[in-house]
């Protein structure tokens, strides 16, 4: 199993559980089934697809992570838990991309062509998310615990809930990083909107009551 020094320079960056790289290289499940895959992908690009699905199935059996050998991943692609991970074979993943665990990137049809998400620059897809379907999911775009996103996200955006909405639209930091504890909730947000409205309401009425 080789792993490239890139995707190695990724686990010591992202994870702080990690303590050295020789640590990462013995243990780190993550970094694994990137290694594995990255391997596969070469036998898949060689047109020794049979070995290429042969070794990703050893992946799914032992490390728990099913990324299709066809998929194409960038660069310093780091994966915080093995377990539950799911990429489809039309996926698409740029550069410094962080998927915690659980993370689907599938697709929502049976027919042949890209059916599968293209994740940019800089992205972070929180535990047990989904990301369905051939749409595109901008640079610089956090993607919060369990949320299913099935449309376009633009660059620049922090989306969560079900179906995945935005509710954040400035820049994030370039640092892949997400801050679970942070998230915006919209339906709080919108519960505060409304009470807003109402305490406005009730200003209007009480002035408008003594007037009388």
């Amino acid at each position: 199993m080789k792993i490239l020094p890139k995707d190695l320079a990724a686990v010591m960056e992202c994870d702080p559980a990690v303590s050295s790289e020789e640590e990462a290289i013995q243990f780190h499940m993550g970094l694994h089934v990137v290694a594995m895959y990255r391997e596969a992908h070469e036998l898949w690009k060689q047109g020794r697809k049979e070995e290429a699905m042969r070794l990703n199935y050893e992946c799914h059996s032992k490390l728990g992570a099913d990324i299709h050998p066809a998929a194409e991943i960038g660069d310093y692609f780091f994966i915080d838990h093995a377990t539950g991970i799911v990429i489809g074979e039309t996926t698409i993943i740029g550069d410094h991309v962080m998927l915690y665990q659980g993370v689907t990137l599938g697709g929502t049809t049976t027919s042949k062509g890209k059916r599968h998400p293209t994740l940019g620059d800089h992205v972070v897809v929180g535990a047990n998310a989904s990301v369905l379907g051939n749409i595109r999911i901008g640079n610089h775009v956090r993607i919060g615990a369990g949320s299913v996103v099935v449309k376009d996200v633009p660059d620049d955006c922090t989306v969560v809930g079900v179906p995945g909405k935005i509710v954040k639209r400035k820049g994030v930091s370039t640092k892949n990083e997400l801050e679970h504890n942070d998230l915006p909730d919209p339906i709080k947000e919108k519960l505060s909107e409304m009470q807003k409205e109402i305490n406005e309401l009730k200003a209007l009425v009480k002035s408008l009551s003594e007037k009388k």
